[in-house]
């Protein structure tokens, strides 16, 4: 696929040091998404010159239970959940002339392994227990689970109630960046919504992964995890899921993944 795509993807073979963040990421899993992946994942791959961060591809295995093979974009072995986190933030977003914008997302200093495999891990154990439905077309109404009831119209709508001109505009919903001098009322808007990130918008099977991914690394392990918006160093926005009342309503439905 990315070879059709114009690129040359090629096989990173890990140094021992690189194999042992990957042992670490997996040791800090939740209970429920280790037991899943010792049955479901049937292998692991780091590629470079690969586009996106982490792909997810079934095996076919001809009605046997269900395995999944997750390819990782090698570079993230040395980078910070903070610098990977603020660069794929960023692609929302694009330079205007005039005052100088930045943006970044501070996630601490841990291995952005460790988001991206718990991101990844989400949704093969989603795939497998059905935390979202999972129709065959993205245009179908179907029957809601508890986690995307009220939230959720289709696969990629959200509620009416969390429909909004400004985020239909952004990336993960549009395809499109906005000039970033929109970024401080992108976020004011977000907060209004149940979604932990703007990527978490993009269909109702991103909501479950960022959603149980954010609350992993802030309530496991401590770590800061906002988005704060700054024009010519003075703070204009902060966005701080964990912080937002509708997030939290939904956090009971993820203590599941915690029992041992």
């Amino acid at each position: 696929m990315f070879q059709a795509a114009g690129m040359k993807p090629v096989n990173r073979t890990l140094t021992a040091a690189q194999q042992k963040k990957v042992k670490n990421a997996f040791a800090l899993l939740p209970p429920m998404h280790q037991r899943i992946l010792r049955k479901h994942l049937y292998s692991i791959s780091f590629m470079d010159d690969m586009p996106n961060t982490a792909l997810i591809s079934p095996i076919d295995t001809s009605g046997v239970s269900k395995l999944f093979n997750i390819t990782f974009r090698a570079g993230l072995l040395d980078e910070t959940i903070s610098e990977w986190a603020t660069k794929k933030e960023n692609t929302c977003f694009e330079p205007v002339t005039g005052a100088k914008y930045t943006l970044r997302v501070e996630a601490g200093n841990l291995d952005a392994l460790i988001y991206v495999l718990m991101h990844e891990a989400t949704h093969i154990v989603d795939a497998v227990t059905e935390i979202t439905p999972h129709p065959s077309k993205r245009d179908a109404v179907v029957e809601p689970t508890p986690f995307t009831k009220g939230v959720w119209r289709m696969m990629n709508k959200p509620d009416a109630n969390y429909m909004d001109s400004l985020l239909e505009q952004t990336r993960f919903r549009s395809g499109q960046a906005l000039p970033i001098n929109q970024a401080p009322e992108v976020y004011q808007k977000l907060a209004k919504t149940p979604f932990a990130s703007l990527y978490g918008m993009a269909a109702w099977f991103e909501d479950i992964a960022e959603l149980a991914t954010i609350y992993h690394l802030t309530t496991q392990f401590n770590q800061p995890f906002y988005v704060i918006v700054m024009k010519d160093g003075k703070e204009l926005a902060r966005f701080e899921p964990m912080r937002n009342e509708l997030v939290k309503q939904r956090l009971n439905q993820l203590s599941a993944f915690y029992v041992n």
